[in-house]
C-alpha cells in the first residue's frame, strides 16, 4: 500500500497540521479522527486495512486529517463562543487548505480532477463528516456517517450563536428553505448515516434518526 505523511503550515490555524494518504489512486475520501483524535488514529485500529483492497486496487485514498476537538468541541469549560471560534478556524483550514491539497495530491495520482470528495467517520468523526458534507454539498459529494451526533447540545448545552448554528445540522437543516439550492446538491450526494445498537448509542440513533425525517421532508417538499 502506498502511504503518505505530510506536515504543512495552516494560515487559519497558525500551526502545523498533518496528514496521512492512503492509495494511489481513486475516489478521494477524507477521513474525520473520532472525538480528540488525531491523523493516525485511523491506522492504528485497523480501519484502512479493513478496506486494504479498495485501496490497493485504486478504487479509492483515503486522506486522514488531524483534529483540534480538544479546543473546540471537548473543552466543555472553555468559553463557548471561543470553543466554537476554533472550531470554524478548523473549518477553514479544512475547505480553503487542506481541500486543495486533497485534490491536488488526487489528480497527481489519478490524472484528472476528482468531482468531488467523500467525507467518512465514526462518533465525532461522523459528526463532522456529515457537517462538511452538508455545509459544502459543492465540494463534497457524499458521506458515511457511523454513529455520529448531529446537534450541538451535547456539547454546547443550550448555547447556540450564529457559529453554532452553522455547525449543528439538524439546525440548520430544519431551518432550510425547502427552495434552498442546497437541497437540489444533496438529492445528488451519496449519503449514508448509520448507528450502533449498543448501550451508549441512543443520543446518536436520536439524531440520526432526525436527520433522516428532515432529508426525507426536504426531499418530498422539493420534488412536490
Amino acid at each position: 500500500m502506498n502511504i503518505k505523511y505530510y506536515k504543512e503550515y495552516s494560515h487559519h490555524l497558525n500551526r502545523d497540521m498533518e496528514f496521512k494518504v492512503y492509495g494511489h489512486g481513486g475516489k478521494p475520501i477524507l477521513v474525520f479522527p473520532a472525538q480528540n483524535g488525531r491523523f493516525y488514529d485511523f491506522e492504528n485500529f485497523n480501519m484502512v486495512y479493513s478496506i486494504e483492497h479498495l485501496i490497493n486496487s485504486g478504487k479509492v485514498q483515503l486522506f486522514c486529517c488531524d483534529s483540534i476537538d480538544k479546543e473546540s468541541w471537548s473543552d466543555i469549560f472553555g468559553d463557548k463562543r471561543h470553543r466554537i471560534y476554533m472550531h470554524e478556524q478548523w473549518y477553514y483550514y479544512i475547505v480553503d487548505e487542506l481541500v486543495p491539497r486533497i485534490f491536488e495530491i488526487n489528480k497527481n495520482s489519478n490524472g484528472y480532477y476528482a468531482n468531488g470528495i467523500l467525507t467518512t467517520g465514526c462518533s465525532m468523526g461522523a459528526t463532522h463528516a456529515v457537517n462538511f458534507m452538508f455545509r459544502r454539498p459543492d465540494i463534497f459529494d457524499g458521506c458515511i456517517g457511523l454513529s455520529g451526533y448531529y446537534d450541538s447540545d451535547f456539547v454546547f448545552y443550550d448555547y447556540c450563536d450564529d457559529l453554532v448554528y452553522n455547525n449543528a445540522p439538524v439546525k440548520y437543516i430544519n431551518g432550510m428553505s425547502y427552495d434552498h439550492p442546497y437541497v437540489e446538491k444533496y438529492r445528488k450526494c451519496k449519503i449514508i448515516l448509520c448507528c450502533g445498537q449498543g448501550d451508549w448509542e441512543e443520543p446518536a440513533i436520536e439524531t440520526t434518526t432526525r436527520m433522516g425525517e428532515l432529508l426525507y421532508y426536504k426531499d418530498k417538499l422539493f420534488k412536490t
